[in-house]
């Protein structure tokens, strides 16, 4: 069943049971999806790879928001933001915990043989391709830093 499938049976779920937090997250999503569906140069239906990528532009563009949000002590905004991103993040593949991606990551600068930070370019994209949708691009960041430094 295709991602864009589910979130129209859970927008009708959330309907029935009159859940509007849900309801305003799944909505956000299907129109992400229906979006990057439609843009320019997008195949008629989105691989699971892109529907990741989306749902993980959602996900920071709410973390962005609500950290704005918290900062000028708006707290009626900021719990909308932060409902819709965990309505968001049940359709995300299981996340790595930092722990795992600094074994990964370790891992990885071994298979490469890096030595120092300035091929931390190198590192980072061959951990971002292979993380993909498990692992936040901030925090492999940091974790390639702190190995590499």
């Amino acid at each position: 069943m295709s991602l864009i499938t589910k979130i129209d049976q859970d927008i009708k779920q959330a309907m029935l049971a009159k859940q509007a937090d849900r309801l305003r997250g799944l909505r956000a999503i299907k129109s992400a999806l229906l979006l990057a569906k439609t843009e320019k140069g997008a195949s008629e239906e989105l691989t699971e790879d892109a529907e990741i990528k989306v749902l993980q532009k959602l996900i920071k563009q709410r973390k962005e928001s609500a950290d704005i949000y918290k900062a000028q002590n708006r707290e009626d905004l900021y719990e909308i933001e932060m409902a819709e991103m965990y309505v968001i993040e049940p359709y995300l593949p299981q996340q790595m915990s930092r722990f795992e991606i600094e074994g990964y990551i370790q891992e990885v600068i071994e298979r490469l043989g890096i030595t120092s930070v300035k091929e931390m370019g190198r590192v980072m994209g061959v951990a971002n391709k292979e993380l993909a949708g498990r692992a936040d691009g901030k925090t492999v960041s940091e974790v390639v830093k702190q190995l590499l430094g």
